[in-house]
């Protein structure tokens, strides 16, 4: 059996990732070379954001306070921004990664977006049942070893009657019996987001990689800029396995193992698994510079991935 879970953009955790992400767009629509690490905790009336910016834009705390009322409604904001470390900086001034780390990519045969397909099921089902209605919610999908299928579903605002409808409709387009399903089963709820739960940045990094079959390097994602290689060399691991997959025929999924030291501009470690085999990565200029040119990572383009994961959504690393 395999399973993975999706959550919707309403729940407190995407909150969080969203306006981190939302406020690395802001400093980067200004400043395409900003250096920023934005950390976002909320919940009940209040929102703290903390973290390193150092930038020729000027965001004023008064424009980050609207950042964040126009995702989640919170006009209660502490801000705490300080510029980066000079210590760190130092590396990545000439080039260097931004910090040490591991970073994943993963790509597969199992459908069009070349996800694990449990991890696909469930973030489809989520985006459908989000279009209809738009707050908290989470997803789950278990695929059984017959091909059968056990959900859970659970929105806020949302009826069960609507939830099941929604459910077994997209299964039956998607050619899978469903053996079990639930559908809000602790009840029907409307209270959710910050108004029901706190959240923080990077909570949910299974659900922005790739569902737990798949290690993730452990670094989060959203509200860093592009010199951090836990968000932008996992993007370039994600692409040269989907290049890798192209060009591996016969091969039903790729690995891709990149780590980094901090202020050095090359991996230590650049490595795909196809198969039972493991070889070294090479064509690639995966110096941190490389990789933001190549992938076009100075964009204001962040505040999109935190919605519903940052793989296999159409954007550059694919």
């Amino acid at each position: 059996m395999r399973t993975a879970e999706c959550v919707s953009p309403g729940h407190p955790d995407k909150l969080c990732d969203i306006i981190s992400d939302s406020i690395l767009d802001g400093y980067l629509k200004q400043d395409p070379n900003s250096r920023v690490a934005v950390e976002t905790m909320g919940g009940h009336g209040k929102v703290f954001i903390t973290g390193e910016v150092t930038s020729n834009a000027t965001l004023t705390d008064s424009d980050i306070r609207t950042i964040v009322y126009n995702v989640c409604g919170v006009r209660d904001v502490t801000i705490n921004l300080t510029k980066q470390s000079p210590l760190i900086a130092q590396g990545v001034d000439i080039g260097g990664a931004g910090d040490q780390g591991i970073m994943i990519g993963y790509a597969c045969n199992e459908n069009v977006q070349r996800l694990p397909q449990e991890y696909y099921l469930s973030r489809e089902l989520n985006k459908l049942v989000y279009d209809e209605f738009p707050y908290d919610g989470k997803t789950q999908v278990t695929i059984t070893h017959d091909e059968k299928v056990r959900v859970v579903c659970s929105f806020q605002n949302a009826p069960k009657k609507s939830l099941e409808e929604l459910c077994k409709g997209f299964f039956s387009e998607q050619s899978y019996n469903i053996e079990a399903l639930h559908c809000n089963p602790s009840g029907d709820w409307n209270v959710g987001g910050f108004d029901a739960d706190a959240g923080v940045t990077g909570r949910k990094l299974a659900v922005d990689n790739y569902g737990p079959r798949v290690p993730i390097g452990g670094g989060a994602f959203s509200g860093k800029d592009a010199t951090k290689v836990d968000r932008s060399a996992a993007y370039m691991a994600r692409r040269i396995a989907v290049d890798y997959l192209d060009k591996c025929f016969g091969v039903d999924e790729i690995y891709v193992q990149l780590a980094y030291a901090i202020g050095y501009d090359q991996p230590l470690q650049a490595t795909a698994i196809i198969g039972n085999h493991i070889t070294n990565i090479e064509g690639y200029d995966l110096s941190p510079k490389g990789i933001i040119e190549f992938l076009d990572l100075k964009q204001p383009i962040y505040a999109q991935t935190a919605k519903f994961g940052h793989m296999g959504c159409g954007f550059n690393w694919k």
